[in-house]
């Protein structure tokens, strides 16, 4: 029973990491707006989001088990090293626009919780992201400081939730599809970034990673969709927290201390000073894990290996986490063109990675009994429609 938990834990953190990565500060605001604006109207897209991020994720962790080389090794064999670089080099280059904001959420939450500087807080967090890659096992504690943020916001927003009352009846009626006038944008920002098809992507390397790291020989296996849960329960929960406190007392979100105003119920006064750690929690984490993708898949697609330990993935990722800092610190705040730049970016790279993980997972002489199935294919075909759908209303709003 000892060796079956501890196997359990084990495949479940690759999960909880990426929820870090995919929760970051602009996440957890748009979360909180649709709560604040909506009610509880719009907890139907959380499900639809979480269903189609865990068909691809399970994906990305099969892939991980099926083959020994990384994934980025698999599409290079594959399709050719072009390919192969234009996937990686471009999810390198996503990594750090968004970066900039993971960089000034954790110094502005770190500033108004003291009333100092926000670039002097963004430099030092910046630096405790780097001196991280100078551990030994750099996994390890990317693991330990992953699961500490993520168990701290679950349940500061978890007993919120329950002291709140919100409204069961409300709640239920919210997961009914309907779309309110004026939710639109929120709806797809909300979507395109739950639904993340990068961070699905970098399962498979989570996967083999933990597989390297696991010392007892165990067979790594494809638990994905407990991390994946948790991202949609961290959602609901925020957004239910929203809806039963600032949209029930007509509170607009416009700065991170409204948005703080949601614990009130739990914490009284001190509402947003905790919510401002979340936030720095939640941004940390994000500054972390997206820097650590960003590197390590560069490195990869480059043929340095998909190791994070190694040296030219820990330069990558010390890059991004740099670069992130210097634009927040130079700007103050992201920058109009870097989102359009990052939108543009993704709008091109996305579509090619979920094509490209469909077609490895269906390719038998790779996958062998890791294969999809058919349930799995007609899912995914439903995920590949609405990468493309997204895709379009970001063509449709960047050049039209």
């Amino acid at each position: 029973m000892s060796s079956k938990l501890k196997d359990w834990s084990g495949s479940l953190i690759p999960g909880i990491i990426t929820l870090a990565v995919v929760f970051g500060p602009s996440k957890m605001t748009i979360t909180t707006k649709l709560g604040a604006e909506f009610g509880y109207t719009l907890l139907w897209i959380v499900a639809v989001a979480i269903f189609f991020m865990a068909i691809f994720t399970s994906m990305a962790a099969r892939i991980g088990m099926a083959t020994k080389q990384s994934l980025l090794n698999t599409i290079k064999l594959k399709w050719g090293s072009k390919f192969s670089a234009i996937i990686g080099i471009g999810i390198f280059l996503v990594t750090i626009s968004f970066q900039a904001g993971n960089a000034i959420g954790s110094g502005v939450a770190l500033a108004e919780l003291t009333g100092t500087s926000t670039g002097l807080w963004v430099i030092l967090s910046s630096l405790i992201g780097i001196s991280l890659l100078f551990f030994r096992r750099f996994y390890k504690i990317l693991e330990v400081v992953m699961i500490g943020i993520v168990i701290s916001m679950l349940f500061s927003f978890l007993v919120t939730c329950i002291v709140a009352r919100p409204s069961i009846s409300e709640s239920l009626a919210g997961l009914r599809p309907q779309v309110p006038k004026g939710s639109q944008g929120l709806i797809i920002a909300f979507i395109a970034s739950c639904f993340s098809l990068v961070g699905a992507f970098y399962q498979s390397y989570l996967v083999q990673e933990r597989a390297r790291n696991n010392k007892n020989g165990n067979e790594i296996k494809d638990r994905s969709l407990t991390g994946i849960l948790l991202l949609g329960l961290m959602s609901i929960i925020v957004m239910i927290c929203a809806a039963s406190v600032l949209h029930a007392n007509n509170i607009q979100v416009n700065t991170a201390a409204d948005m703080g105003r949601a614990l009130v119920p739990l914490f009284g006064k001190q509402a947003t000073m905790f919510f401002l750690i979340g936030l720095f929690g939640a941004s940390f984490s994000s500054l972390i894990g997206n820097a650590t993708l960003g590197g390590t898949l560069l490195a990869d697609s480059l043929g340095y290996g998909s190791s994070m330990d190694s040296p030219k993935a820990k330069s990558f990722i010390a890059l991004i986490i740099i670069i992130g800092a210097a634009i927040a610190i130079l700007f103050g705040h992201i920058p109009l063109e870097l989102i359009v730049f990052a939108q543009s970016i993704t709008v091109l790279i996305v579509p090619l990675i979920g094509i490209a993980m469909f077609a490895v997972s269906n390719d038998i002489s790779i996958m062998g009994k890791h294969k999809n199935t058919l349930s799995v294919n007609i899912a995914a075909i439903a995920g590949l429609v609405l990468v493309f759908i997204l895709a379009g209303l970001n063509i449709q709003k960047l050049f039209f």
